[in-house]
């Protein structure tokens, strides 16, 4: 491997940043201000080629510090983990969180996503820039999905500094959000996560039934609520008892793809190949999805505990939680439930006195929907670009670091705690034969009460709804988010589950249930998911790559003009479609096409 570095040098800040989190330099080859007479060999390349994963946690260590990732710090970190700087500049400009040029120290990211557009959020942008001001010292920049959709508008402030301090501001006024970005330590206190589920405190709840009700920063508190019981009985059954547990519920899983759990787990076990990794995936971008943060916030300790057992029934001795980097709040509150759990002997060499070792290392992404397509994620924590892998091998065969690998979102996840507490039998009961159990649903849109919403599968789209307080003027609703179909208002009766969406022709995915009346302009809707997918294509596939770009484009020619000049356009939207589901390589450019063609075809959106 030929190392290539520029003639750039890290400021003490930036050497700062990287030496915290990777110790000081032990010789002159790694940075060490030292004689150069141990530079004519070179000591623990290959130890340090083994921390290539540590190069995302690197970026952002500077990046948190700095507020961008200089020619000097990169270099310095690529010196320190001997990775060609060339590669670690396209690992870091593939995150839309860290930037290579200068900017201000502090960044204000405003949502302009499907939900925060029809909310007003261009106009607060507009206004936001316009009272900032140039030479504000405040980088405003129109961002994707920041997951908090039942608070629309919403913005995401960062300070970069040591410590690196953040604020939310949701439903954001002008006001708030430049306050959150001006004085982050002074902006109003985040509602608790209980705030985004209208259902908090009731009764029959299963996944939800902790939020808003337990301190989310107390074990104690979590234990005394039926904490822990799902780890002590998946002791008791064994490894292979629990993947039977899980199998038989009928669990799949709930990020979109409901894959049955319980063969993922088994096929992973089988592997002889060792070590195993468990990767819990709560990277979740998808517009209009916050019920994972929501559970994350609410509900910490569940997901710790559910990790645990499903490491240790498919024989996997340590966990990766791969957290979106516009989750700050949930990254607080989970790194002290780690902390508190391993000083408690919930984690660490011997988990319950039963003489299983399992831990769990928190990995931040930084802003790539891409990512949480198992595979991409799988790179991004190796410390390479986030771009999809070709299948097979699988990554129950060969994941992450080409060992056997079990991924699972946050939903699923905490799904099994109840599976293991009631049993199979009565957890199957609930839902339909082959959808079973409870699911979360991200409300948002024109609702009178937004937020995440638990049902058995089998309820249908207008219970949603109703519980929600929809609004009258309904015309349409969004299922799935961006890469789902929208259905018309007349469609209310459509049953919520797998099954049944996929016999309507339209998609469950994560949960998204976003309704819109007849105020939002459904053209400028589209193209706002046109662009979301032009912008967030890891450009690894021609047919995603291009497709994306000739969509966004057409869309755009589509809504500057009006009459018969759509016809051509919708045409190619087809043909480019058609190609882009055909032929890319992972869902992103499969499901890039759906939510437009749902709406020519269901709404008419172009008549």
């Amino acid at each position: 491997m030929d190392l290539h570095f520029g003639d750039g040098k890290p400021t003490d800040e930036e050497r700062a940043a990287v030496d915290g989190l990777l110790g000081p330099p032990e010789s002159s080859w790694e940075g060490a201000d030292r004689s150069d007479a141990d530079l004519r060999w070179a000591r623990g390349g290959r130890e340090a080629r083994d921390r290539r994963d540590l190069l995302l946690p690197g970026l952002h260590a500077i990046n948190d510090r700095i507020g961008w990732i200089s020619e000097g710090a990169l270099d310095y970190l690529c010196r320190r983990l001997t990775v060609p700087p060339a590669e670690a500049y396209g690992v870091a400009t593939f995150y839309a969180m860290f930037s290579v040029k200068p900017r201000p120290a502090t960044v204000l990211h405003v949502c302009t996503d499907l939900a925060c557009a029809a909310a007003g959020a261009p106009e607060l942008c507009t206004g936001i820039e316009e009272r900032l001001g140039p030479g504000s010292g405040v980088s405003v920049e129109r961002s994707p999905c920041l997951g908090l959709c039942e608070r629309a508008p919403a913005a995401l402030a960062i300070k970069a500094g040591d410590p690196v301090r953040t604020a939310v501001s949701a439903p954001a006024t002008v006001h708030d959000a430049v306050l959150a970005a001006s004085s982050p330590d002074s902006a109003p206190e985040e509602p608790a996560a209980a705030m985004a589920v209208p259902q908090a405190g009731q009764d029959g709840l299963m996944l939800l039934h902790r939020v808003g009700m337990v301190d989310p920063s107390s074990l104690d508190d979590y234990r005394a609520h039926g904490g822990y019981t799902a780890l002590r009985r998946a002791f008791e059954l064994g490894p292979a008892g629990v993947i039977r547990e899980v199998t038989d519920s009928g669990l799949v899983g709930r990020g979109g793809a409901a894959f049955p759990t319980g063969r993922k787990w088994q096929a992973t076990a089988s592997q002889p190949d060792r070590p195993h990794y468990l990767v819990c995936n709560a990277d979740e971008s998808e517009p209009g999805t916050f019920k994972d943060r929501v559970l994350m916030e609410g509900d910490p300790y569940a997901l710790v505990e559910a990790m645990t057992i499903a490491g240790y029934a498919t024989g996997a001795h340590r966990g990766y939680l791969y957290l979106r980097g516009e989750y700050p709040r949930a990254l607080r509150l989970l790194g002290h439930a780690i902390g508190q759990a391993r000083a408690r002997g919930l984690l660490g060499d011997d988990v319950l006195g039963q003489g299983y070792a399992f831990d769990i290392e928190i990995r931040r992404g930084a802003g790539a929907y891409i990512c949480g397509e198992e595979t991409a994620l799988f790179n991004s924590i190796e410390g390479y670009r986030g771009e999809p892998r070709s299948k097979p091998p699988f990554p129950v065969e060969k994941g992450l670091f080409g060992k056997p690998t079990v991924e699972n979102n946050v939903e699923t996840l905490v799904n099994v705690l109840p599976v293991l507490t009631m049993g199979a039998p009565a957890y199957a009961a609930i839902g339909t034969g082959r959808s079973t159990g409870p699911k979360l649903f991200c409300v948002s849109g024109s609702v009178e009460r937004p937020g995440v919403y638990e049902v058995p599968f089998g309820a249908t789209l207008g219970d949603v709804l109703t519980l929600a307080g929809v609004r009258d003027g309904l015309r349409a609703v969004l299922l799935g988010g961006a890469a789902g179909g929208f259905v018309r208002a007349d469609e209310l009766d459509l049953p919520l589950t797998f099954e049944g969406t996929r016999e309507a022709g339209t998609t469950l995915g994560s949960g998204v249930v976003m309704a819109f009346d007849d105020s939002v302009p459904l053209p400028r809707l589209l193209l706002r998911i046109a662009e979301f997918f032009r912008d967030e294509s890891c450009g690894q596939c021609v047919p995603c790559r291009v497709g994306t770009v000739r969509q966004q484009e057409a869309l755009h020619r589509i809504v500057e003009r009006t009459g018969a000049d759509a016809a051509g356009d919708i045409a190619l939207l087809r043909e480019v479609g058609r190609a882009m589901r055909d032929a890319s390589i992972c869902g992103l450019g499969q499901t890039a096409w759906n939510a437009v063609e749902s709406a020519i075809d269901r709404l008419g959106a172009y008549e």
